[in-house]
């Protein structure tokens, strides 16, 4: 798939490093900077690709994803707002399954910047009754930057839902998290005090969860390295085999290769108000592990 989207026909080349490209009329914007090559989807302002120059993919993207308007992509890094979860329809809110628009863009030597903005409209407020702008800057290079701006007077969930590409979700594990989280899958609250190891179907919210969480591939010997900015939770998803299995848009062994810690804003909901914005910020860094970790 990320293949596939570099090896797009230009429709628009809006600046040397910035184009636009559609695959079939579902458009995409692309970054070809020599520090780091990435693709946002102009749909939810998501994130489908980031990859510093010699390194393998950070972001996990399903070869099986639909690019389709109004349905929701598998992978990357959506925006779920204004709402985390199935609490109401569409699932994960309506932010990521709606056009925004590209506002400003810049380039320099170390990377580029990008700023898509989303406003209420008639169609969202029969969804969520509330005014709002958001604004989501993507600073890609050698490390990934998006913060999340939120406008207006109201009280919202979310989550920047990152998906990790991994070697094997055996061989990874999560520290940085906290020890308090819910249990989605068990119905149930635990105090755990070690790193997170995948062990099938895992579905956390970490209530107390450090500014910086570590996920350590072995088999890559690489670290990914997340740091949550105006954050309340962590939370931790995989959907082990059997899920994985039944879910329309991943292939039965998608699995094995992603994790997702999420940089979110559930117990603690944004706020914004009388004029002041609230935000959800995460910044991204890949290093190497050192031979004999």
């Amino acid at each position: 798939m990320l293949d596939k989207i570099f090896s797009l026909p230009v429709v628009e080349q809006i600046s040397p490093y910035i184009s636009q490209r559609n695959i079939d009329s579902f458009p995409l914007i692309v970054v070809s900077h020599p520090k780091a090559c990435g693709a946002i989807s102009i749909q939810g302002a998501h994130l489908l690709t980031w990859q510093p120059d010699g390194e393998k993919p950070i972001l996990w993207l399903s070869d099986k994803t639909p690019f389709k308007a109004g349905t929701a992509i598998r992978g990357g890094i959506p925006i779920c707002w204004p709402w985390f979860g199935p609490v109401s329809a569409p699932s994960h809110g309506f932010a990521r399954i709606l056009p925004w628009e590209l506002k400003a863009h810049h380039e320099n030597e170390n990377g580029v910047i990008l700023t898509f903005t989303l406003q209420s409209s008639a169609y969202t407020h029969k969804l969520w009754p509330h005014e709002f702008t958001l604004i989501a800057r993507f600073k890609l290079g050698e490390t990934c930057e998006i913060e999340l701006e939120c406008h207006g007077e109201y009280q919202a969930t979310g989550a920047l839902h990152s998906y990790f590409n991994v070697s094997d979700i055996n061989q990874v594990r999560v520290s940085g998290l906290g020890a308090h989280f819910i249990d989605t899958v068990a119905d149930r609250e635990e105090y755990v005090h070690e790193d997170l190891i995948f062990k099938g179907r895992t579905d956390r919210i970490y209530t107390e969860p450090d500014d910086f969480s570590l996920l350590r591939d072995s088999l890559w010997q690489r670290t990914i390295e997340i740091h949550h900015y105006h954050h309340s939770d962590v939370v931790c998803w995989n959907p082990g085999a059997e899920l994985s299995n039944n879910m329309k848009d991943m292939s039965r062994e998608g699995y094995k290769n992603m994790a997702c810690i999420e940089t979110a804003r559930i117990n603690n909901p944004l706020h914004p108000r009388n004029g002041n914005p609230d935000r959800l910020s995460v910044i991204i860094r890949c290093r190497k592990i050192p031979d004999g970790y």
